[in-house]
């Protein structure tokens, strides 16, 4: 139990740097939008590079997982993240930011890919549910991302020595906990992708991923220009910030949480939180509120990757690092679809419209996990 402890706290370790560095630049997505003189539309396109790049990476870290142990991926593509952000805080112009954001995002999707296979693997050597602490500890590491950033905001300290601070400390942190985290945990058989007709349990879990995708990331995305353009806050990351704390402590009682009421009621009580805390937002455009709103939307987007991720691992018609990496893939859509939208539509009409978006998201997340749910039964009642 020692060994496993040990392995399970330097494990959470790189889902905080994962969280950290991501947090790192969403945080400061406001900066570099006012920096380069960016409009809506044209941030959105920027945006567009990362789940571009991401889905590039996504056939490389299922090549890597089945090749190696997840631990030898998680180092490489965290080392990759920090050097890009230090890119991205060095770049001058949006060719550059550009050439930096992709390989941040094509390393970040190893990344997610190897922390989350390592999670699963860990999870079959214990009853007690986990998953959702190491995704909590992604949050803590967002909160401490954009935490740092308003500190760093408010003394009016420079984008460039920020992100270098963030990329250096990743890098030392990264190597120092590599050596302890998970070994030998290469999958033998379920590493290739069977062609043919859709899985009806991967094809559920993957369209959750998409709407969780096109919420959560949206949400990262846009909080802090929704904050600086629509209720005009100076220390625009307020609204980032709320969002990733609430959605850090429901992380760490969702696994208590669905132990309790199980994976689909859990699901239909994410979804109602998700509408509810977007419409009051939309609604009532006031700081308060919205706070109420984004730490509403915080809790019931928390749990969706964690459990939609931990059923992907259960597969059984593939190893838990492919079962991962197809669903990612529907994730990365999301990613690609969501935060973009939301930028065109904002730019045609206003950007409280375009975050109706979110609120359809979590409204299409019911009637699929009950899909899920159902098939799962009729299936355990036929064999």
């Amino acid at each position: 139990m020692e060994s496993f402890n040990k392995k399970r706290i330097y494990l959470k370790v790189f889902f905080f740097l994962s969280g950290f560095l991501f947090a790192s630049w969403a945080s400061r997505i406001p900066t570099i939008k006012a920096s380069l003189n960016l409009n809506d539309a044209e941030l959105g396109s920027l945006l567009l590079v990362l789940p571009i790049s991401s889905l590039l990476g996504l056939p490389f870290s299922g090549i890597l997982i089945s090749k190696f142990n997840t631990r030898t991926p998680m180092l490489g593509s965290i080392v990759v993240q920090a050097v890009s952000l230090i890119g991205i805080g060095l770049a001058g112009n949006i060719y550059v930011l550009g050439i930096s954001l992709f390989f941040f995002a094509f390393a970040m999707r190893i990344s997610n890919i190897a922390i989350n296979t390592q999670s699963v693997n860990l999870q079959k050597s214990i009853t007690k549910p986990i998953i959702g602490s190491f995704h909590g500890l992604w949050s803590v590491g967002g909160i401490f991302g954009t935490g740092l950033t308003s500190i760093l905001l408010a003394e009016e300290v420079s984008i460039h020595f920020h992100l270098i601070m963030v990329g250096i400390f990743s890098l030392l942190m990264s190597f120092l906990s590599f050596p302890h985290v998970l070994k030998n945990d290469k999958a033998t058989s379920g590493n290739k992708i069977i062609l043919g007709k859709p899985d009806p349990y991967i094809l559920c879990l993957g369209l959750l991923a998409f709407f969780a995708a096109i919420c959560e990331g949206g949400m990262y995305d846009w909080s802090g220009i929704y904050f600086k353009e629509v209720l005009k806050t100076p220390i625009f990351t307020y609204g980032y910030l709320t969002f990733v704390i609430f959605m850090s402590i429901s992380r760490f009682t969702s696994d208590y949480i669905i132990a309790k009421i199980g994976y689909a009621a859990n699901y239909l009580l994410s979804s109602g939180l998700i509408i509810s805390g977007i419409l009051i937002s939309i609604v009532f455009p006031i700081f308060w509120v919205a706070i109420i709103g984004f730490a509403m939307t915080g809790i019931g987007t928390a749990s969706m990757f964690p459990m939609t991720l931990s059923l992907a691992g259960k597969s059984e018609k593939y190893s838990a690092g492919m079962g991962i990496s197809i669903v990612a893939t529907y994730s990365i859509f999301g990613m690609l679809v969501g935060p973009p939208l939301i930028g065109y539509i904002s730019h045609a009409f206003d950007l409280r419209i375009a975050f109706i978006l979110f609120a359809f998201s979590g409204l299409m997340m019911s009637p699929i996990s009950q899909i899920l749910f159902k098939y799962q039964a009729k299936k355990n009642g036929s064999n």
